[in-house]
Order: structure tokens, then sequence, then C-alpha cells
């Protein structure tokens, strides 16, 4: 299971996604999980950074899961018409 860092705006999704991805590598099962329990502030950018580790674990032949999905990042993943592209568990 990979976890998001607490704080994932723009300033620091280029990072963050380049540290998830090299995670990625090491996950070897049909399905990557990316919890994001810590996450507490946010912008629409930490979307990008799941959508393009779906993409990653895609090209893997891998499925991607969104565990601990904050409310408001549901919300925002729904405002964007993406919320289908990133599976939540509990």
């Amino acid at each position: 299971m990979l976890v998001l860092p607490p704080e994932v705006t723009h300033a620091q999704a280029g990072a963050c996604l380049q540290l998830v991805l090299q995670g990625m590598q090491a996950e070897s099962g049909s399905q990557v999980v990316i919890d994001c329990a810590a996450l507490s502030a946010f912008d629409s950018s930490v979307l990008a950074v799941l959508l393009e580790c779906r993409r990653a674990a895609i090209q893997r032949n891998q499925g991607l899961v969104v565990k601990a999905l904050p409310q408001a990042l549901g919300g925002l993943a729904r405002l964007y018409g993406v919320q289908e592209l990133l599976p939540a568990i509990e």
C-alpha cells in the first residue's frame, strides 16, 4: 500500500507523483492501493496525481483503488466527473 502525504497541493504535486510512481514499481499484486488517510490539505492537483497513478497502474496491468478518500476530495472528483475512475475503499 502506498500512502499520500498530509499535504498535496500544486506546489507538492510533482514531487508527490514521482514518489508514488517509484513506490508503484515495488507493487507486484494485481491492484495498487493508495491510502489517503493522512491527506488533510489538498487542492485539485491531488486528482491529477491520482489519475496519473491510475494510468501508470493500467500500463502495468494493475488496478488502482483509493483507501480513506477524504469526503472533500470525493466531492472534487464528482465535480470534475472523475469519481468513477478512482474507486474508493474504506
